[in-house]
């Protein structure tokens, strides 16, 4: 058997170096990769991800639960085809209904295979280590055009012979072309993917974004010879899933489209291109077309109940049939896992499940929505971690033998694993009583919450409030942020906003839509609690649109939401510190904390930690009263995110009684907070706790208080007085807990806070490494001189870049506009020059 090596370009980043968790196929080597991974590369799913026609058009072949299945269109069974090793993903049947092309998640990779439907033999087609997805085969059956990252990491359309189960003479088809356009979200690398032949197998079609700032580009055709030169046929703004295929004539083609809505619908137009129109409608996803050999129906997926589901389409008429998987004949013996989370009071309690069996696949309930983590430890396991929602009580099918089980709620219990055997037919039913994390809290009430999520944002699923709360259940989180925001052209959840909170909320998940305003060239805002509307458009410098122009900036949109009584927040601010004696930067967070326009900070978010709060320490240095919060940007309807909600949670001090939301956020905005993704903290100095001030005349010894209980072990649990550590803390044995009661010289003003963290990541906190950190308690001393003059010119440095890029740039609409945010920066700039100065 000969197998086509196609060695990947793998990119190793510096984080890579500091931890142990590294990204899911890191050898992609293009921005923003949670976006094409989630929208892109196909997910483990419990219900179908993409389907195929056989050539009689009576059944469909489709991927479901990492397997491949057949199922005629009129019977209720499926039957699996191929059951792993790894995740089996995107089948396409050749013309002759003898071959099965597939691409295979294992290994770390991406390899193409092929299945012959007669032995259910499988044979290997490509190796090496690349991604390669989205096989399809020519009208003939002997040539095969697939997407590949062999080439320095980038999406590219791959030609090869196919004959007998191997895949020989391949070649690159598209060839790699840079782009000088100011792509933001996408590469400066144009990408070509979702290949498919013209039915006289003569051209491809494809989806290309070159020459084009935003998506992922229109629609070409080009010959199916390497070197050929290609023609757009048509544009409008794609986003990974168009997914075009022909009609069986060759006439039309049908696609993927949200052209003018929130929601991909089913489309078709001239296969030379031309005006385009819907066939299908609805506020959810249908996508992945295949149009059936015999012309009269095609098959898509749907996320309309919420999970993935598989339907077929007449055409003519639009008749839609759901083709569903009544009953299942898999090729292992599988036997029946009824698992029941209790609570320490013994009633049952929703929490997070991993179930993994003895194959090293991931498993869930029929109907569950399946999540994958972002990054993995590879000595840890031979796959992300994956994991679904149960209410309590879940029933799943696995296969026989060994299955491992974890349990998490939240960060205020333990992390709970079980080993169990499975037998064939037999029902193995398994009770886990949850513990909680003990630890020395302190009496008063701390309301946790996450104030950085989207509850839909172009994912795999179809998310809704009712939804949302049990998300938040799950992970025993109070208070739910759902940040409405675009997706390009899209805005998802904007039917959703409301000033009030939403209906759907409980006495114990409370869920309030509000904004995430998305400039990248500034940086992004958190607009929280807007009390009449949402500020359009939600963004500002987005190149080659109506809203190019760098005006509004922050600042102006941090006053439209104030003047609203709304609360303002940098969110996932830093992924390094910034140089700005030696890098250009825009972005606005120091000019706009001076300019008093902010009200919180994600100290924890999806950013890294450290270099937030190194820049945080220096705000504070500098005299700023900015309170610590926590968002994960968690994306409620991923099937492959940085998640679970929660993830990156605050806590509150709130009065004791129901849960109130406006208590939340005042709680928040006076700073009486710690944010975290798995440590809890108490912090009490000169008997005040976070938000406080302690006043003292002159050089004394205070009252301390600090305690830690964590769900992980950590390194490190320490005191930190303005931006210098001022004491380690001894922890426990395990390193999971401390108490600590002393005394702490203070000897000028400023603040102190406490923080813990590890050196490396701990599973189950899906982050870089866990941390905590409390917002500060501020010593007030008359006379004493803190703030840090080194500190402040840092940030005049840093407000100078700014404004030297905001007075060369040409994306305002008028010099008024230009003048009157750099007026507001110079503003920011003289008052760090006079701390400074002193």
């Amino acid at each position: 058997m000969r197998i086509l090596r196609f060695y990947s370009f793998v990119v190793v980043s510096c984080m890579s170096v500091l931890a142990q968790r590294d990204p899911v196929l890191k050898q992609i080597n293009l921005p923003h990769p949670y976006y094409y991974r989630e929208m892109y590369l196909p997910q483990l799913t419990s219900g179908p991800s993409a389907a195929a026609w056989s050539r009689d058009s009576k059944t469909l072949y489709y991927s479901m639960e990492g397997s491949l299945w057949q199922q005629r269109i009129d019977s209720p069974k499926a039957e699996e085809l191929i059951a792993g090793p790894g995740y089996n993903y995107q089948p396409d049947c050749s013309p002759d209904g003898r071959w099965l092309v597939f691409t295979r998640y294992d290994h770390d990779a991406l390899e193409l295979w092929a299945l012959e439907l007669a032995t259910r033999r499988a044979r290997q087609l490509t190796a090496g280590g690349a991604v390669n997805i989205e096989p399809r085969f020519s009208p003939d059956g002997t040539r095969l055009a697939f997407v590949s990252t062999s080439y320095h990491g980038h999406f590219h359309i791959f030609v090869g012979r196919f004959q007998n189960g191997e895949l020989s003479n391949v070649g690159q088809l598209t060839a790699e072309h840079v782009s000088p356009l100011p792509r933001y979200y996408y590469s400066r690398f144009d990408h070509e993917i979702s290949p498919v032949w013209s039915r006289d197998g003569s051209e491809i079609l494809f989806v290309s974004n070159r020459g084009h700032i935003h998506g992922t580009g229109g629609f070409w055709r080009m010959k199916a010879q390497p070197g050929a030169e290609g023609h757009e046929i048509h544009y409008e703004e794609t986003n990974w899933k168009a997914r075009p295929d022909f009609s069986p004539d060759g006439t039309r083609m049908v696609y993927a489209s949200y052209m003018g809505r929130a929601w991909h619908q089913l489309w078709v137009m001239p296969a030379s291109g031309g005006d385009a129109f819907p066939i299908s409608y609805g506020d959810f996803d249908n996508i992945n077309p295949r149009w059936a050999p015999d012309g009269s129906k095609i098959a898509f997926i749907s996320n309309r109940s919420g999970n993935t589901s598989l339907w077929v389409q007449s055409i003519p008429g639009g008749a839609q049939t759901e083709i569903v998987a009544r009953s299942r004949e898999y090729l292992r013996p599988m036997g029946q896992l009824r698992i029941r989370v209790l609570h320490p009071d013994g009633k049952l309690c929703p929490s997070r499940l991993f179930v993994t069996a003895e194959d090293g696949r991931a498993y869930a309930p029929d109907t569950a929505w399946i999540a994958a983590d972002d990054s993995f430890d590879r000595h840890e396991r031979a796959f992300e971690a994956h994991y679904f929602d149960s209410n309590g009580e879940s029933e799943l099918k696995v296969p026989s033998g060994r299955v491992e089980i974890g349990v998490m709620r939240g960060f205020e219990f333990q992390f709970e694993r079980q080993r169990v055997e499975i037998e064939p037919g037999k029902t193995t039913e398994v009770e886990i009583k949850l513990r909680p994390v003990a630890w020395k809290h302190s009496e008063d009430k701390w309301a946790s919450g996450d104030v950085h999520v989207h509850m839909n944002y172009a994912g795999t699923y179809r998310n809704t409030p009712a939804h949302l709360v049990e998300q938040a259940a799950a992970e025993n989180l109070s208070f739910i942020e759902n940040l409405v925001v675009n997706k390009e052209q899209r805005f998802p959840d904007i039917a959703y906003f409301s000033t009030a909170l939403d209906p759907a909320s409980t006495a114990e998940q409370i869920i309030q839509h509000s904004q995430e305003f998305h400039t990248s060239y500034w940086g992004h805002l958190g607009l929280l609690n807007l009390t009449r509307n949402l500020i359009l458009p939600g963004y500002a410098g987005y190149p080659n649109t109506a809203a190019a122009s760098l005006f509004p900036s922050n600042a102006d949109v941090a006053d439209l939401a104030h003047d609203q009584g709304a609360l303002v927040g940098y969110v996932h601010p830093l992924d390094e510190l910034p140089d700005p004696a030696k890098e250009e930067i825009t972005n606005e967070l120091p000019i706009d904390v001076a300019l008093g326009k902010v009200d919180y900070i994600e100290v924890l978010g999806f950013s890294d930690h450290k270099s937030t709060a190194e820049v945080w320490y220096k705000l504070l240095n500098c005299g700023f009263r900015l309170p610590a919060a926590a968002g994960t940007d968690f994306m409620g309807n991923f099937a492959s995110l940085r998640g679970p909600a929660g993830l990156n949670r605050v806590y509150a001090q709130v009065p004791p009684g129901a849960l109130d939301i406006q208590s939340w956020l005042r709680a928040i905005k006076s700073g009486r907070t710690f944010a975290t993704n798995g440590p809890l903290l108490r912090f009490e100095l000169g008997g005040q706790s976070p938000g406080g001030e302690v006043r003292v005349a002159a050089a004394q010894t205070l009252t301390l208080t600090a305690a830690m209980g964590s769900i992980v072990p950590v390194d490190h649990l320490q005191i930190i007085c303005n931006g210098r550590l001022a004491r380690e803390l001894p922890l426990s044995t395990d390193r999971t807990t401390a108490y600590l009661e002393d005394r702490l010289t203070i000897d000028r003003g400023g603040w102190c806070l406490l923080r813990a963290f590890s050196d490396r990541a701990e599973f189950p906190v899906l982050d870089i490494y866990p941390y905590a950190t409390t917002s500060p308690i501020y010593i007030n001393m008359p006379g004493s001189r803190w703030t840090i003059a080194a500190d402040a010119q840092y940030f005049v440095d840093w407000t100078s870049r700014v404004i030297a890029g905001a007075q060369s740039s040409g994306l305002w609409n008028s010099d008024e506009e230009k003048q009157n945010v750099v007026r507001k920066f110079d503003q920011a700039r003289r008052i760090f020059e006079k701390l400074a100065a002193r």
